[in-house]
């Protein structure tokens, strides 16, 4: 007894420390980011709701009250809460009552206990009531060090119940706006459309006037045709996105379906803060450190066991007797107190086998730390100088129509006045339709990359933040 006193306040296993990760001073801009300085305290908020879309906002809060996958996070979470809560009891005693009545015979041939004394066969009421404690002195920690770990293990669930709601999100916005960006696609497409039937009447009627060789017919026939196609291409892109949409706000995907929106939007604007902020803000990785923090507990967990055991109990007071009337006589009074101490001294191994399954585990939590941290800063870098480059794009794209608008307009005039094939005509209808559309698809990949810097910097920021630049250049 001794011994397992100089152990009292003794915790085995090393105390957590969260490890080092070497981070940039700032990120790698370009015009027109700038940094500024978001509250990272500040609650991860309904980014969604910067879009300015009602329909995804509406798509957004379906989906948070019937997703299953967040119904899961949100049970295992629960889950944790109740093994912090069993984890947690064991710090103080466990009280039980015991009662037993039972009427029960005796054997007259059962083996004695002195050859002097001749064994009886009796018959008799048996009647206890008793109060027990059993208690588990933490002497080499290993309780404390499992609340440690069941604590970092709730807070590794609710930061992965966080994790799993903003990627629910990020992926519902995603496909949200795929879906509208090919909603304007198809607007693009079906205007040009509408222009090439009109083309194409305009030059069957100089066919039969004889201005027109029916090569120009069949050339502005097969250019219409081709467009033609793109429509179901479209609308079977479409519906894949459309049906992802409905699964991840819990409706089945034949009951569902979005009307088109061919509304213009514009992403918000974004600010970056600095490198160190997405350490905060993210929770992937708030998940990824309290695993590290559950390891390091197991780690103490493991190496308790090489201590001494010592358990109060079962510690007993109660009543016993061959009558209820006599139950509570003072005579009827039983207890009993003890202690229990146990010590391993031979395992081949095992103790020490668990302890290294610990620490191995341990340093897999840290390499992960590590890997989620610089996946963080490869998402979030990829956001910034992606939506630079599509801004950029987009507003190439943007004069490149303006100028397929005008060479269309001088063909189409020179075609009239005899002075060039028809042939030109064609080839500047096609140019106008892919740079249109290509401005369709840039405003779509804008949004989409928006939404994955969003995502990238663990979501909503404070709307007083003073130096907000976005893709919009603004």
């Amino acid at each position: 007894m001794g011994c397992a006193a100089l152990l009292v306040g003794c915790v085995a296993g090393p105390d957590y420390r969260k490890p080092e990760v070497e981070l940039p001073v700032t990120w790698k801009v370009e015009a027109p980011w700038r940094e500024s300085r978001p509250d990272d305290a500040a609650s991860k908020g309904p980014w969604w709701q910067r879009f300015g879309d009602e329909r995804l906002n509406d798509l957004t809060d379906q989906a948070l009250a019937n997703s299953p996958t967040l119904a899961i996070a949100e049970a295992r979470l629960t889950q944790s809460r109740a093994v912090l809560a069993a984890t947690s009891a064991a710090v103080l005693p466990q009280l039980g009552l015991n009662a037993r009545a039972a009427r029960q015979k005796i054997s007259a041939n059962r083996p004695l206990s002195n050859y002097a004394t001749p064994n009886f066969s009796t018959v008799q009421n048996d009647l206890v009531l008793a109060m027990s404690v059993n208690y588990e002195f933490d002497l080499a920690g290993r309780v404390k060090r499992s609340i440690e770990g069941a604590s970092a293990s709730l807070e590794q669930s609710m930061a992965d119940y966080e994790n799993t709601r903003l990627l629910l999100i990020t992926d519902l916005a995603t496909s949200y706006f795929n879906l509208r960006a090919l909603d304007i696609e198809r607007d693009v497409v079906d205007r040009a459309i509408a222009l090439q039937r009109r083309a194409l009447e305009l030059v069957s009627a100089r066919h039969e006037l004889g201005a027109a060789t029916g090569l120009d017919v069949a050339q502005q026939q097969a250019l219409l045709d081709t467009t033609l196609v793109q429509v179901d291409v479209l609308k079977r892109q479409r519906d894949l996105y459309e049906h992802a949409i409905a699964t991840l706000v819990g409706a089945p995907a034949p009951s569902f379906a979005l009307a088109p929106d061919i509304r213009e939007l514009v992403p918000p604007a974004v600010p970056l803060g600095v490198p160190s902020d997405v350490l905060e803000r993210r929770p992937d990785i708030a998940a990824a450190e309290r695993a590290m923090a559950a390891a390091n507990a197991q780690i103490g967990v493991a190496t308790a066991a090489f201590y001494p055991s010592v358990t109060l109990g079962p510690a007993l007071y109660g009543v016993e007797s061959r009558s209820l009337s006599t139950l509570f006589d003072a005579p009827s009074v039983l207890w009993s107190i003890g202690v229990t101490a146990s010590q391993v001294l031979f395992d081949n191994g095992r103790i020490t086998a668990g302890v290294e399954f610990a620490r191995a585990g341990h340093a897999a939590t840290i390499a992960n730390y590590r890997r989620v941290v610089l996946v963080a800063m490869q998402e979030a870098e990829d956001g910034i100088t992606g939506l630079a480059a599509l801004e950029r794009a987009a507003a190439q794209a943007r004069a490149a129509v303006a100028t397929a608008r005008r060479v269309l307009e001088m063909s189409a005039a020179r075609y009239e006045g005899g002075a060039s094939g028809y042939l030109d005509v064609i080839t500047a209808q096609q140019a106008l339709l892919n740079s249109a559309r290509q401005v369709a698809q840039l405003d779509g990949q804008r949004l989409l990359t928006t939404v994955f810097l969003i995502k990238a910097l663990g979501g909503d920021w404070q709307r007083q933040a003073t130096a907000q630049i976005g893709a919009n250049g603004r």
